[in-house]
């Protein structure tokens, strides 16, 4: 199975520079309708939910983003 770097190194030697993958997850199921549909709210709630608990560590956040505020 690929790590989530190696499938961001190979994305990278394929596309333009500008459309990179900068974070990318792993997940066991991608959360689905009855129907088959991707619930993409699930998916926003998800990762608003991951951004808010990262954005709460002072030491990560103002390593990575020294000059921003998150609200």
């Amino acid at each position: 199975e690929n790590t989530p770097e190696e499938i961001m190194t190979w994305v990278a030697e394929q596309v333009a520079p500008h459309k990179k993958i900068r974070k990318l997850d792993i997940v066991d199921e991608i959360p689905k309708s009855a129907s088959g549909k991707i619930l993409r709210r699930v998916l926003v709630e998800q990762e608003r939910a991951s951004l808010q608990a990262w954005a709460s560590d002072p030491i990560i956040f103002e390593t990575y983003m020294p000059d921003s505020k998150f609200e």
